[in-house]
C-alpha cells in the first residue's frame, strides 16, 4: 500500500495559486454573464403572473418533435448515468453532449448560462471547500505550504470537486432540452402517462403557476410598506413588522387558493384536468431515446474502464 505522497511548496506559493484561482474563477463568471447579457434581445414587458419555463416551447427541433414520454426517460436516464460518473474527464464529456443538446433543440444560450451562473457559488465551495477536507488516503498528493501542516491540500478531493462541479453543470444544462422544448401541461402529463400519481402532476402545475403570482404579492406588500416609511433595521420592532407581514401574505394566499379552487369548481373541475395531449410513438422516438442511453452507458464505462 503506497503512503500519501507530501509536497512541500514556499507559503509565497499558497497566495500566487489563491489569486489564480479567484481570478480565473472571476473571469469565467464574468465570461458567462457577459454572453448572457450580450445574447439577451430586447423584448417588450412581460405578465410577471404567466411563467416562461416553456417559453421556446413553440420551436422546431429534434427536441420539440420528440415524444415527452421518451424525452423524460432518455434524458433522465441519461442525467443519472451523468452523475454515476467519478472522473472529471467523465464530466467534462458530459458537459459537451449536454451543450450539444441545447445547440441540437436550438435554444437560447442565455438561458442555460443563467442556469450555470445560479449554481455558479455553490459548486465554488465545493472547488474550494473540499481540497482542504477530503480524508487522505494511501497513494493520495498532499501540498503544504510553508510550515503550515495543518493546512493541506489534497489533488484527489480537487478532482473529486472538479468531478461533482463538472456533473452538476452538465445536468442543470440538460433540464433546458427537457422542460423548455415542450409545454408544462404536456410534460407533466407525460409524467402521468409514465406512472407518476395525478395529484403530483396537479400540484406542480398549480405550484408552478402560482408561486409567481404569490412573490408578486409579496413585492407589492413590501412596497407598500417602504411607501409607509419602513426601513429595515436589527430591533424587536422590526420584527413585529416582518412577523405581521408573514402572517397577512399567509392570509392573502389562502384566501386566494380558496378563490381559485371555487373558480375551478365553477368550471368542471371534479378532481383532475383535462388532457388534450395525445401521444403517439414512433420508431424515431425509440430511436433518439436508445441513442441518449447508449450515449449514457458509454460514458460511464469510459469513466470505469478508461483508466481516468
Amino acid at each position: 500500500m503506497v503512503a500519501a505522497q507530501t509536497v512541500q511548496l514556499p507559503l509565497y506559493a499558497l497566495f500566487v495559486a489563491a489569486l489564480l484561482l479567484a481570478g480565473g474563477w472571476w473571469l469565467t463568471l464574468r465570461t458567462l454573464k457577459s454572453i448572457a447579457c450580450g445574447t439577451q434581445v430586447e423584448q417588450p414587458e412581460r405578465d410577471w403572473s404567466v411563467p416562461v419555463i416553456d417559453a421556446s416551447a413553440e420551436g422546431d427541433s429534434l427536441f420539440h418533435r420528440w415524444d415527452v414520454r421518451f424525452k423524460i426517460v432518455a434524458l433522465l436516464g441519461f442525467a443519472f448515468l451523468v452523475v454515476a460518473t467519478r472522473s472529471p474527464w467523465s464530466a467534462l464529456i458530459a458537459v459537451l453532449l449536454s451543450l450539444t443538446a441545447v445547440f441540437v433543440a436550438k435554444l437560447p444560450l442565455r438561458r442555460s448560462l443563467q442556469r450555470l451562473l445560479a449554481i455558479s457559488g455553490f459548486l465554488s465551495m465545493f472547488l474550494l471547500i473540499m481540497p482542504l477536507t477530503a480524508v487522505t488516503r494511501p497513494g493520495d498528493t498532499l501540498l503544504i505550504f510553508g510550515h503550515l501542516d495543518w493546512l493541506s491540500f489534497n489533488l484527489r478531493g480537487l478532482q473529486l470537486a472538479l468531478a461533482i462541479a463538472g456533473k452538476a453543470c452538465a445536468v442543470a444544462l440538460l433540464m433546458e432540452p427537457l422542460l423548455a422544448t415542450a409545454s408544462l401541461p404536456r410534460t407533466v402529463e407525460g409524467l402521468t402517462r409514465l406512472g407518476v400519481p395525478e395529484k403530483v402532476g396537479q400540484m406542480i402545475l398549480l405550484a408552478h403557476r402560482y408561486i409567481f403570482v404569490f412573490i408578486e404579492e409579496s413585492r407589492r406588500m413590501m412596497v407598500g410598506m417602504q411607501v409607509r416609511g419602513f426601513q429595515r433595521r436589527g430591533n424587536v420592532e422590526t420584527l413585529r413588522v416582518m412577523g405581521n407581514f408573514l402572517g397577512m401574505l399567509f392570509v392573502r394566499s389562502f384566501e386566494r387558493t380558496q378563490r381559485v379552487y371555487d373558480a375551478m369548481q365553477a368550471r368542471g373541475y371534479q378532481g383532475r384536468f383535462p388532457a388534450p395531449f395525445y401521444f403517439k410513438m414512433s420508431a424515431g422516438d425509440w430511436l433518439h431515446a436508445s441513442v441518449w442511453l447508449l450515449l449514457g452507458v458509454a460514458l460511464l464505462l469510459f469513466d470505469r474502464l478508461g483508466g481516468c
